[in-house]
């Protein structure tokens, strides 16, 4: 019996409307996976009952048997999943089914094209969850009750998922969760029950509470729905416990399709039984595709954890690293107790050696394949290789391993695409050659073009170009690959050791000497605007360029706190001079100590420019570069 009490309507959260208006629109092709979300879900309420139920075992009751139920009404055009698990309270039926309750669907929703084909993919990186009811049905009936609570207290929701939905109190007699959904009419194959076992053994096979349906009818009897006419469809053995050699490949991938919430196939995967100091079974998958929140740090980012495949919580982040934080997949421990809890997780022996196994199991992976397919690995690469920079200021102990699977651009290449490895760079490299040369700037284009790599052309060193916001950080964290150091191009003083020869550097004194005069002047005129006035040995074609002292802080890292909103001390600039540019000695000559100031002004401003992209006067250079320009005219007029 279930008692119903007075309705109230309320308004769906916009985003869930643009949802809503996607599933009905977008995912035609993909209808079967509604069961598959629903089934899942219910999955999860049972499990995590179970859980709860280790330290509150009241919350069981006379109904300790967990379960998940699916059946069909053809009669009523209507398929009902039910599930005994945890079950909701009225506000969790809000925050639930009434929003999206995940940060950041803004940038979700803004990487909607309008393309049927396309959108439909980006939903299947969200993940639909319960809102895959409305692919199949024009309306859906939620009745639950939360585990502990009065029978009194169940709450109904319903929608036909337009813009609002109604919620009541009703008397529910068994606590858990019924979902019913009203099938649309082109959606009828599915009220087959033949259908949703194929689909459950698809998609659910590997769950550990046992999916059931009614049994079939006799001829002499048609079946009903009591407690003993239930079967379980799914097998209920949990696939990572099984031996490798008995799974299939499309058993792996289809595995992945249900724990990911993805439509794609995965990229690889890794199943591992680890047994000695620590027992555990892992089974970790890396995406085609990378999940929509991947850059929003509100969003837990992990694995799954079982204990002695009792499930424990899902995105358990201290399972695995930050920067790996696109793999999915689960672990499950044989040394954990039951009711671990995130606090224990943080500081237990046991989770940092599955945290350690894990992440050399990963990058295991991934050095496999660019080993053995270079070619999918940059596809990996274009998709998660920002993600990875993160990973040697996060994880020293395995940053060598971390830095030959990091790929760039370089100055041997001829496009922006990131494809050379460290590797690469030092089987190319002179045997003269001491270290990793590397630039960071805003844009491939102002890394490509900067003239502090003159130099470097003209000798036919390798220079790594850098241009990604995080490459500044990454930098400041690999000092060194295989022994040898990064060496920035725009950073302390230049020393090519045995790549220059006794007559370059006999050249570059003699030019020192001779420019000492004009060094002067210029170091009178800018003043305190820079640090040091030198003679450069990086140009060949650029009348100058300004570098940062070793010790000081680098242009790219000053940037990037800024933009993190961090007040960052002023960094003066050293301004190297090529005496051997036709603009420099023009400016030498010129006698008038005023327009010569004006002159070195102009210089250390386009030499900033073309490091820093920007100005802090603009209006400034701009009205001194009108005015030198102006009196150029004049006097050849």
């Amino acid at each position: 019996m279930t008692e119903t009490r007075q309705t109230e309507t309320h308004g769906f959260q916009t985003e869930v409307k643009q949802l809503l208006h996607l599933m009905i629109h977008s995912l035609y092709s993909n209808k079967e996976i509604f069961l598959r979300e629903l089934v899942s879900n219910a999955s999860d309420a049972a499990d995590k009952l179970r859980f709860k139920a280790l330290s509150e075992t009241n919350l069981l009751a006379d109904d300790a048997e967990l379960y998940v139920r699916v059946s069909a009404d053809k009669d009523a055009g209507t398929i009902t999943i039910s599930d005994n698990g945890i079950g909701m309270t009225r506000e969790d039926v809000m925050a639930n089914l009434g929003t999206i309750a995940k940060s950041g669907t803004a940038e979700f929703f803004g990487q909607l094209s309008g393309d049927q084909a396309k959108d439909s993919q980006l939903i299947g990186q969200f993940g639909v969850g319960f809102y895959s009811a409305f692919i199949v049905a024009d309306s859906v009936t939620v009745r639950t009750r939360v585990a502990g609570a009065a029978k009194e207290d169940g709450v109904e929701w319903q929608s036909r998922g337009e813009g609002e939905y109604d919620l009541k109190a009703i008397t529910k007699e068994r606590r858990g969760t019924d979902i019913i959904l009203h099938l649309r009419d082109d959606a009828e194959e599915f009220l087959d029950e033949s259908r949703l076992r194929s689909i459950i053994n698809k998609y659910s096979e590997h769950l550990s509470i046992p999916v059931q349906m009614p049994k079939a009818a006799d001829d002499s009897e048609e079946a009903d729905k009591t407690e003993s006419k239930w079967e379980a469809v799914n097998s209920g053995k949990a696939l990572w416990t099984r031996d490798k050699s008995e799974i299939s490949d499309e058993e792996y991938k289809d595995f992945y399709k249900s724990v990911a919430h993805d439509f794609d196939e995965p990229l690889l995967w890794s199943h591992n039984k680890v047994e000695g100091t620590s027992e555990y079974t892992s089974l970790l998958y890396v995406p085609k595709r990378a999940p929509w929140d991947l850059w929003n740090r509100d969003s837990q980012h992990g694995i799954k954890l079982y204990v002695k495949r009792v499930f424990i919580m899902d995105d358990a982040e201290q399972l695995m690293p930050s920067y790996l934080r696109f793999v999915r997949g689960l672990m499950d421990s044989n040394d954990l107790p039951l009711n671990v809890s995130r606090e224990i997780l943080q500081d237990n022996k046991v989770t940092r050696a599955m945290r350690n196994g894990s992440t050399k199991k990963v990058l295991s992976m991934l050095s496999k394949l660019a080993k053995d397919d270079e070619e999918k690995y940059l596809e990996f690469w274009k998709t998660f290789g920002a993600v990875l920079k993160e990973g040697p200021a996060e994880d020293s102990a395995n940053g060598e391993k971390i830095a030959g699977l990091l790929r760039f651009a370089s100055t041997h290449t001829d496009s922006a695409e990131q494809t050379v490895s460290l590797d690469q760079y030092l089987e190319r490299k002179p045997e003269a050659q001491k270290s990793i040369y590397y630039i960071v700037a805003d844009s491939y284009e102002a890394a490509r073009d900067n003239p502090a790599l003159e130099i470097f052309r003209k000798k036919g060193l390798e220079v790594l170009l850098l241009s990604e916001r995080i490459d500044e950080w990454l930098m400041s964290h690999l000092t060194d690959y295989k022994d040898v150091e990064f060496q920035s191009v725009t950073r302390g003083d230049l020393d090519l050791g045995d790549l220059e020869d006794s007559a370059d550097k006999e050249q570059q004194k003699a030019t020192e000497e001779a420019f000492k005069e004009p060094l002067e002047r210029f170091t009178k005129a800018l003043g305190d605007k820079v640090k040091k006035v030198r003679v450069t040995h990086r140009l060949t074609d650029s009348p100058a360029c300004i570098i940062t002292d070793e010790n000081d802080m680098s242009t790219q890292m000053a940037k990037l706190m800024e933009a993190a909103g961090q007040k960052v001390p002023e960094t003066k600039y050293i301004l190297e001079l090529n005496p051997e540019h036709k603009l420099v000695q023009r400016v030498t000559e010129v006698t008038d100590e005023d327009k010569f100031g004006q002159w070195a002004n102009l210089i250390l401003d386009q030499a900033t420019l073309a490091e820093r992209g920007s100005l802090k006067d603009p209006a400034h250079f701009v009205t001194r570069l009108n005015k030198l320009m102006l009196e150029l005219t004049e006097s050849t007029s």
